[in-house]
């Protein structure tokens, strides 16, 4: 039988914290696709309804995949694809700002929030916190 674990260490709920963020923005983005979209400054064409499912699909599958894996198994190999999935996602942002002119306000917000949430379970496993 699987117990649920709660975490004992300072390292762990910050990993713990990151991993409900991640499940957040995923219930976000299955509940709520458009709102999400236009949060993310993404437009659907009109005469293309199922590309909503992209938000719901792709991109809450994984979030909220990963997310509830890492919560509901808290194991230290999965904080780690939790945290290098979410530094990667920060460094693409600051790719793009670089080289295809995305220096706007929400890339500034965005980027050091991604590093963030990518940086405490990984700081977590590799136990430097």
């Amino acid at each position: 039988m699987i117990d649920f674990y709660f975490p004992t260490s300072t390292g762990e709920w910050f990993a713990f914290a990151s991993a409900i963020v991640t499940i957040g923005f995923g219930v976000l983005l299955l509940v709520m696709p458009r709102l999400s979209l236009k949060i993310l400054r993404l437009k659907t064409f009109d005469d293309v309804p199922s590309a909503v499912s992209e938000s719901r699909a792709t991109m809450a599958g994984f979030y909220l995949g990963v997310g509830f894996c890492c919560i509901l198994l808290a194991q230290p190999l999965l904080y780690l694809a939790l945290g290098v999935s979410w530094i990667i996602t920060a460094c693409g942002r600051i790719v793009s700002m670089a080289l295809d002119g995305g220096n706007t306000k929400y890339n500034w917000i965005s980027w050091p929030i991604e590093a963030l949430l990518g940086i405490l379970p990984t700081l977590y496993v590799f136990g430097l916190i």
